[in-house]
């Protein structure tokens, strides 16, 4: 079957103790108390290219790595659309939504390519179409963190090249470049510079980067998996003008999976940020690796085995000051000869385990409603504190929406409230089934500064949102967990340049 992409989500916390199987472990709680359930009578409204683009303001500085020009209020990266997007290379761009007093405000946007980055060609001998800042299927590449500290987030974008051999292994060169940060966001002129990896990661490059800061010196880091196979490569902070990291550590082993990192605490505030290890899934719901943050210490192995699912978020959902991490089922399976011997517990579920050690808690999904369901899934979790009250939640994409869990207190299960966004009945000349109108949960993040977080939805028309999340084009960002909106557009028409 073809894997379902994962949402893009907001990772949030580090973790807990080893788990033992599922049914010997933790406390199940069956999500079972007061549910709200808005009538979607205000959340209907469908969202409409913005009008023309304002230049952000010249920021001071920061230590949120998300502020990418640096003028205190966070921003919100998200692909456009250009060309077929149903072919290699269709999404090629990114548009930066600026943040505001007021959250963020769609007619403050700015653009990345890979000419605004400053990225160099790629080898058209590796027959590459431009280098790409959004995967086909539109994950974003391109990561931010701000690596030498100067207050200005910097943009990291992998560059591919011609396929090299190296050991047993043979495949297309990706270097990472650093584009460095400034007042009015990363700018590329003058070139990006190549992040210089250890000599046994050199040759063929890194997969899958992250960030984090993974001792919790305050100094922003980066992870990913060396393409020879060789080890997960950890490069520390702070990284040079020249490119070159504080030092690197290729002690942790590779993994055929995909690295999941901590936030970064928007404040800047020192928090080492802990770093899971998904194993990779053809749609099955797969194993988990935790490599525990600790301060002032490298991440190390040998990792703490998780339970299985596809579906993760860091966050402090109990209110402790500690990070917890839920891992659980995102709905996708693996429809191939063999698939009925999932262990039992996995479905349906997720369970969060204590940043304390403690016991980890699992609780119930929601029901699929009768006839609703694919072979993969309706989507990923995201971590948010919508009420400020320093306790997370976590939204989890459903097949009528999201619901968001709230946990006020683990003994009595976990609050639900429902939310609902929809797409237009009719897009591109063409009907919208009704199971396909929903929007999915896409991140959160507080992009007013007022201490609460906005919730991220997003909508694309056609068959492989419908069935992947594949190509958003409309998105909302709520107000709290009600049917209000901060603000809502679309990435159509002529919200980009040449779009």
């Amino acid at each position: 079957m073809k894997p379902r992409s994962l949402l893009s989500a907001l990772a949030l916390g580090a973790v807990c103790a080893v788990l033992a199987p599922l049914t010997g472990c933790g406390t199940e709680q069956r999500g079972d108390g007061p549910e709200s359930s808005p009538n979607g009578k205000g959340a209907t409204a469908v969202p409409q290219a913005p009008g023309a683009s304002r230049a952000p303001a010249r920021g001071k500085g920061s230590k949120d790595p998300d502020d990418l020009n640096g003028d205190g209020y966070r921003d919100l990266l998200v692909p456009v659309p250009s060309g077929d997007t149903e072919q290699p290379g269709g999404e090629r761009r990114l548009a930066v939504v600026h943040g505001s007093a007021k959250g963020l405000d769609p007619t403050v946007r700015t653009f990345w390519d890979r000419r605004s980055l400053g990225l160099p060609a790629d080898d058209k001998a590796a027959g590459s179409r431009g280098t790409p800042l959004v995967e086909p299927g539109g994950r974003i590449r391109t990561v931010t963190a701000d690596l030498d500290g100067d207050g200005f987030p910097d943009a990291v974008t992998p560059v591919f090249g011609e396929q090299v051999e190296d050991g047993d292994t043979i495949a297309p060169r990706g270097i990472p470049y650093i584009t460095w940060g400034s007042p009015e966001g990363p700018q590329g002129k003058g070139g990006a510079t190549p992040l210089r990896l250890p000599a046994g990661a050199a040759r063929q490059g890194l997969d899958s980067l992250v960030r984090g800061d993974f001792d919790g010196d305050g100094h922003h880091d980066l992870a990913g998996f060396a393409k020879n196979r060789s080890s997960l490569v950890v490069l520390y902070g702070p990284v040079s003008r020249q490119g070159v990291p504080a030092r690197t550590d290729t002690s942790l082993p590779w993994s055929d999976g995909t690295p999941v990192a901590d936030a970064l605490d928007p404040s800047g505030k020192s928090r080492a940020t802990s770093l899971l290890v998904d194993e990779t899934s053809d749609g099955e719901q797969t194993g988990n690796t935790l490599y525990r943050a600790r301060p002032g210490t490298p991440l190390s192995g040998p990792g703490e085995k998780l339970r299985r699912g596809n579906a993760h978020a860091f966050g402090d959902f109990d209110g402790d000051g500690k990070r917890d991490v839920a891992v659980g089922d995102d709905g996708s399976r693996n429809d191939e000869p063999g698939y009925g011997t999932e262990p039992a517990g996995v479905g349906g579920t997720f369970t969060v385990h204590p940043g304390d050690g403690g016991r980890p808690v699992r609780h119930r999904l929601p029901k699929v409603p009768r006839g609703a369901g694919t072979d993969y899934g309706p989507g990923g979790y995201v971590a948010a504190d919508p009420d400020g009250d320093g306790r997370d939640g976590l939204l989890v994409a459903t097949y009528q929406g999201a619901t968001f869990f709230d946990f006020p207190d683990s003994r009595d299960g976990a609050r639900r409230t429902r939310i609902l966004r929809q797409g237009p009945a009719t897009a591109n000349g063409e009907k919208t089934p009704a199971k396909w109108r929903h929007a999915r949960p896409a991140g959160a993040g507080d992009f007013d500064g007022d201490g609460t977080d906005e919730l991220v939805l997003d909508w694309g028309a056609g068959v492989l949102f419908g069935l992947y999340g594949e190509h958003p084009t409309h998105w909302w960002i709520t107000r709290g967990t009600g049917t209000r909106d901060r603000t809502r557009f679309a990435t159509t028409g002529d919200f980009a340049p040449g779009g």
